[in-house]
């Protein structure tokens, strides 16, 4: 019998730099399966740097990609930036009911952990 995975990704971003949620961020999450990428959910974050519905379907374990386009976010906000995007490169176990991966970001340095 197969079991059913019940594992959702979330995510929260702060802007370290200043203090603050980073609102309107594109977040996406992608599955690796050794050379083939596939997109699996893509979202922006709101007002509060959240984007808890991420994945509103639980997805099974592998190898993921979280990423976000911080670039653009520091962009809109007229400041410089080293990176482009931030990409937290995950295997995720889909006997874990919930990844939540919070993203610390300044304009050049970004870090993650395993939040709850």
């Amino acid at each position: 019998m197969t079991s059913v995975s019940k594992t959702k990704v979330t995510t929260h971003i702060l802007d370290t730099s200043l203090g603050k949620p980073a609102a309107d961020v594109r977040v996406w999450l992608e599955k690796l399966d050794g050379p083939k990428i596939t997109l699996i959910a893509e979202t922006q974050t709101d007002a509060d740097g959240r984007a808890a519905k991420l994945t509103p379907e639980p997805v099974p374990s592998g190898h993921y990609r979280l990423c976000a386009n911080i670039g653009a976010y520091f962009a809109a906000t007229n400041r410089e930036t080293l990176y482009h995007s931030a990409i937290i490169d995950v295997v995720i176990s889909g006997e874990q009911d919930h990844y939540h991966l919070p993203l610390l970001i300044s304009p050049y340095s970004y870090s993650t952990y395993r939040g709850s």
